[in-house]
């Protein structure tokens, strides 16, 4: 039996393209972190490998903000990132998931905007269904004019 075929009772791979789950490691890059592999956490439930990359590539990128120095080189920038940063890295995605490495010298290059840093608008952790943002049934006739407006992103 394969990774592929594991039983959900036993346990499931991590990314599941047939149930549409995909998971993103988040890699503490100073060594600080307990652990042999400096995983600082695993995002789950992602809807598809694009969310995954998406959440992971924003992810990065704020990082590389965050340890943007002012006045720092692009080099400097890079050398920071990696002495006290996080990198992100789709599990289980092989040649088709987000690399840091792909885009790490143009994003020490130029500074984010800060839609390009908001990782936290895709978390999956943070996306609610319409369900959810309806709550429960409304029995009484209240006026329309006094309801809030939901905005999704």
């Amino acid at each position: 039996m394969t990774d592929d075929t594991i039983d959900p009772v036993e346990g499931a791979p991590e990314n599941d393209p047939q149930t549409g789950t995909w998971s993103v490691r988040i890699i503490d890059l100073s060594g600080a972190s307990e652990g042999e592999d400096d995983t600082v956490e695993v995002v789950k439930d992602f809807i598809d490998l694009m969310h995954a990359n998406a959440y992971a590539r924003a992810y990065v990128r704020d990082s590389i903000e965050r340890c943007r120095t002012p006045g720092a080189s692009s080099k400097e920038v890079i050398e920071n990132w990696f002495a006290f940063g996080e990198n992100a890295e789709v599990v289980d995605a092989g040649e088709d998931g987000w690399k840091s490495s792909t885009e790490l010298e143009d994003f020490a290059a130029s500074r984010a905007t800060p839609m390009e840093r908001d990782w936290r608008a895709i978390d999956p952790r943070r996306l609610v269904d319409d369900e959810e943002i309806a709550g429960p049934p409304d029995d009484d006739d209240e006026d329309d004019e006094n309801r809030h407006e939901v905005i999704r992103h």
